[in-house]
């Protein structure tokens, strides 16, 4: 068995295993389910009234940075860098609209999936580029701002090193196994 059917055997049954074996731990521990669920939804929709302005402000420079074209010249100046690590640059935007934005981000995914293909090397890249990596500014400025978090300290580089880990841990390990 290659390690791509490896991959694809894996992921038809590990969500299935997963919504079997959550419940069945919850009721191993006796945990009132349907009560804790109710009461993190309680205290989400508390969350969710205070990143509400956060939440705008970093939306907004999302579109502004894609509007303006920044973007665009960002591709252009790393396209070299991306060709020498294997990356293609169609999918550079996803790697840089990343740690801004998750909704940004999808619709960036989404064009590549409509344009090459969900099956093509792009599409996976791509797909495996967005789960690999996380919304670091936007993490900053919605939880940190909701409580009050002035000084991120060494946060920014710490998420935009784990950032730039999973980048290139995606592109060697699609690589690897798609090819």
């Amino acid at each position: 068995m290659s390690l791509a059917e490896f991959a694809r055997a894996a992921s038809t049954w590990l969500i299935p295993l997963l919504l079997l074996a959550i419940p069945l731990l919850a009721a191993v521990r006796r945990v009132k389910v349907y009560e804790v669920f109710i009461d993190g939804a309680k205290e989400g929709f508390g969350v969710a009234l205070r990143i509400i302005p956060y939440l705008v402000a970093i939306l907004m420079a999302v579109g502004m940075f894609r509007a303006s074209g920044a973007m665009d010249l960002f591709v252009t100046a790393l396209s070299p860098v991306t060709a020498a690590l294997g990356m293609p640059a169609e999918v550079l935007p996803v790697a840089l609209l990343r740690p801004l934005s998750g909704s940004g981000t999808l619709g960036v995914v989404t064009e590549l999936m409509k344009t090459h293909g969900p099956d093509s090397f792009i599409g996976r890249l791509a797909a495996t580029l967005y789960g690999s990596t996380e919304t670091t500014f936007y993490v900053l400025a919605v939880y940190f701002g909701a409580v009050g978090i002035r000084r991120t300290r060494h946060a920014v580089a710490a998420g935009l090193a784990g950032d730039l880990a999973g980048v290139v841990a995606a592109v060697l390990l699609c690589r690897w196994i798609f090819g």
